[in-house]
């Protein structure tokens, strides 16, 4: 033990402090790879604790739960029946819906005095709170962040309630993160306009679900869904899953970045103690301890960055889930807040450590080529510094494969295609080492282009292999980033968009949803769409509904359609299809659920609705934006009747010849009850490119950590090579030569790399660029086009001239080097 602190003392601690710049860059590249782990750890982490909380708090004790097929409900009249079923001891009915307020959407909850057979926090609060909701007449309990006080009047759907009581508990404030509101069942249902309707029946009793299950679905008789949890439908729809995919994708990318960049570092550290190794060999130091040793000193400087970048994450994380994208999260009625899961630093500063020192072991094992007489040589000379061409030959055979690999996984289907990004960033790295010898040649060849000097930096590039190919792979990968992320998001933002032109045709829009998300929330009031039609402006009101199914153990989106809707499902069918389909002959289903259900065109699927089970026939499967589970287009008359949910949650108005549309807008706006919207088609469509966009920001983070990371590894790695040749450089000085072609010199390298790496991160981003349309596609269920984007080529450029940027520091040290410090170096 003692000798080996003395080894890490002497000589990795004193190495670290000679060479501050490569450990400080070593320590930077874990803390921002390690802050973005953190941070999609703490993003998963608070999605599925606050779905969690939600049905915790709800349904305590409750082995089962009867769901509505829809958002719309099921009749009240099967909770009786589920009540009846042997075994079954308490149904504890439930209204569970978002409404509109003054204050903003909140949740709305209601049940009845058999709520005290439930061992939750919510009957709790209501029995804490009894006597003042029966002393108030219309009285609610609020959550305490509603902002609403006690005797206060909130104006719902279906008439007004009175605050009776502010819930204040620190489990009321953990609650759907303290915005509800909890009423008695009929006021409830009164209120949320779901009279005679019920969205839940919390199930008590003996013998486990698997007991149960059988009659209670026997009593539901297809009207609804039996589930041990619906948290977990929610935490399963694919906007989460997405969320949760491209998240941990993201930080997979960070940290392959950061194992290419650490090996590399790794590497050049064992080239430059290459003499002290030596000396421990002929002293009889075993290979085993060396490599020991650099592990240990890996993990230590490792661990001390995931520490420092742990705590940027929690700050990143709370920034990112009050940004997360609405139009992904529609299919959870919880609130997501920021929740801190325990696991999230110790989790991530413990792959962080794995990663790097099984990178550091990669680099390390060069040491077992290492005899005490080769260990002497200069660097390029030595057999450590000869990649064997039969390592060359299978990593070349491996990038193929790999990448053959990456164009499988982009025809998967939903999310998983996404990987397809991260397997082909491996495969260009591995082509990278196949060809490593062309590639430093080339990057020779470059730098002889430029005059004597370039001439001078050639030669040092030819005589370290393997510094100048981790160098210009790092600019290479950054540029290669540049064109995954940017372009590829450009690609899939604006064809997604585009899928949605459809919307322009309606003049205004007119929801409780905000543009850029689909109109699921509380149905307009009833009398709305005539006092509409009565503007002198408006030509046409059509109306329509949105909402959610349960379909093949999924929550899919419903859409109601009536003639002249400009509905994008409508829009991509001819007009035979789309006639029958208003006709009430079959649906048109979402290419993405016709796979997961494995339903052909002509073929019926069963539904459950309000009504009872219902044969649907797929009349067209088209591609339709997947960040829900699967869209199915029927007749809005259908939509009413199946699932007993009359009025409308969408009006499209059409304006009169020669009104303009912004006229028309603020005409409408006018008239709108509060918590109602009203926008034009363009913003619609304007929104969902912006929602889109938003959920791609995480990416764009990581664009810029990797560029970051490229230019401090340059600078690293141009200094490392200023210190091998700082006798080389010195002797030029002596001998005569200015100081502008010792500085020509070094930019003449870092010019070469630079030019180099960039043109193979334009091919390289070229083909992720593809990979990256090809998974969006399937991802999000849309048709990418691949279309070259300008500003991809800007970026890419921007980024390598930010590396660039970093070949000025070492050649500023060069400008100011001592001749005789110079020649007198060992």
């Amino acid at each position: 033990m003692l000798s080996a602190w003395d080894r890490l003392r002497f000589l990795s601690i004193r190495d670290l402090l000679v060479h501050r710049g490569r450990a400080l860059a070593s320590i930077a590249v874990v803390a921002v790879s390690t802050a973005l782990l953190v941070t999609v750890l703490c993003i998963i982490g608070s999605i599925d604790q606050s779905i969690d909380r939600v049905a915790a708090g709800l349904g305590g004790n409750a082995v089962l739960e009867v769901s509505g097929a829809s958002d719309s409900g099921f009749p009240a009249a099967v909770r009786d029946e589920v009540g009846r079923v042997a075994g079954v001891t308490a149904a504890v009915p439930v209204v569970r819906t978002a409404v509109s307020t003054a204050r903003g959407t909140v949740l709305l909850l209601g049940t009845d005095a058999t709520a005290a057979a439930l061992d939750s926090p919510i009957k709790n609060e209501l029995t804490g709170h009894a006597a003042a909701l029966t002393s108030v007449k219309d009285g609610v309990l609020v959550g305490p962040d509603t902002g609403f006080a006690v005797g206060e009047r909130i104006a719902l759907r279906g008439g007004e309630v009175t605050v009776a009581g502010v819930l204040d508990s620190p489990e009321a404030a953990r609650f759907n993160g303290g915005r509800y509101l909890l009423a008695p069942l009929a006021l409830a249902q009164r209120a949320a306009g779901k009279s005679g309707v019920l969205d839940s029946v919390l199930i008590i009793g003996d013998g486990g679900a698997d007991a149960l299950r059988p009659g209670v679905s026997k009593a539901v008789a297809g009207r609804a869904v039996v589930t041990e949890s619906s948290a977990e439908a929610s935490k399963s729809s694919n906007g989460v899953m997405l969320i949760r995919f491209t998240a941990v994708a993201a930080a997979g990318m960070a940290f392959l970045v950061a194992g290419f960049l650490i090996y590399t570092a790794m590497g050049m550290a064992i080239a430059q103690r290459r003499p002290v190794i030596s000396m421990l060999r002929s002293l009889g130091g075993r290979r085993l301890t060396l490599v020991g040793d650099l592990l240990l000193e890996t993990a230590v400087l490792s661990a001390l960055g995931a520490l420092l970048g742990a705590g940027l994450g929690v700050l990143l994380g709370r920034y990112a889930i009050e940004r997360l994208p609405d139009l992904f999260l529609q299919a959870v009625s919880a609130r997501i807040e920021f929740i801190m899961p325990v696991w999230a630093i110790p989790l991530a500063v413990i792959v962080a450590v794995l990663v790097c020192v099984g990178a550091a072991g990669l680099a390390a094992r060069q040491v077992y080529r290492v005899s005490p007489v080769e260990a002497l040589a200069p660097v390029g000379v030595s057999v450590a510094d000869v990649v064997r061409p039969r390592l060359r030959i299978a990593a070349g055979v491996a990038a193929v494969v790999i990448g053959i690999g990456a164009f499988v996984a982009t025809r998967q289907p939903g999310i998983a295609a996404n990987a397809g990004i991260t397997t082909m960033f491996t495969a260009e790295v591995l082509l990278g080492f196949a060809l490593g010898v062309p590639i430093v040649r080339a990057a020779a060849w470059v730098a002889s282009r430029f005059g004597s000097a370039g001439e001078l930096a050639a030669e040092a590039i030819r005589r370290s292999p393997k510094r100048a190919w981790a160098t210009l792979m790092t600019v290479s990968v950054a540029v290669a980033a540049t064109f995954a992320i940017s372009a590829g998001n450009t690609n899939a933002v604006d064809s997604t968009k585009d899928s949605f032109a459809a919307l322009r045709g309606a003049d205004v829009w007119v929801s409780t949803t905000q543009a850029g998300t689909f109109p699921t929330g509380p149905l307009l009031a009833t009398d709305l769409p005539e006092r509409l039609r009565a503007l002198p402006d408006v030509a046409q009101v059509v109306e329509g509904q949105a909402g959610y199914v349960a379909l093949g153990g999924k929550r899919a989106m419903a859409f109601g359609l009536a003639p002249g809707a400009a509905s994008p499902l409508l829009a991509a069918v001819d007009s035979k299809v789309r006639q029958a389909v208003l006709d009430g002959q079959g649906v048109i289903m979402s290419s993405d659920l016709s796979d997961a259900l494995k339903v052909e065109v002509g073929e019926s699927v069963s539904m459950p609705t309000a009504t009872g089970e219902r044969a649907i026939t797929v009349l067209a499967t088209v591609p339709f934006f997947s960040g829900l589970n699967g869209a199915i287009g029927m007749a809005l008359p259908n939509m009413r009747e199946w699932f007993a949910r009359q009025g409308a949650s969408t009006l499209e108005l059409h304006a009169a010849p020669g009104i303009d549309p912004d006229r028309l807008l603020t005409e409408v706006q006018g008239v709108l009850p509060a918590g109602t919207l009203a926008y034009t088609g363009a913003a619609a469509v304007q929104g969902f490119g912006d929602s889109l966009n938003q959920a791609t920001r995480l990416n764009h983070l990581i664009w810029i950590i990797v560029v970051i990371i490229s230019a401090v590894a340059l600078i690293n790695t141009l200094l490392l090579s200023v210190l091998e040749r700082r006798r080389e450089l010195g002797v030029l000085r002596a001998i005569g030569s200015s100081r502008r072609l010792a500085l020509a010199i070094v930019l003449a390298e870092a010019g070469a790399i630079g030019i180099t790496g960039g043109v193979l991160g334009l091919l390289f981003g070229s083909v992720e660029q593809v990979i990256a349309d090809l998974a969006s596609a399937r991802a999000w269920n849309v048709d990418v086009e691949f279309v070259p984007v300008p500003a991809a080529f800007t970026l890419a450029v921007g980024a390598l001239v930010i590396c660039l940027v970093g070949s000025l520091i070492p050649a500023w040290r060069v400008a100011r080097m001592n001749i005789i410090e110079a020649i007198g170096a060992d």
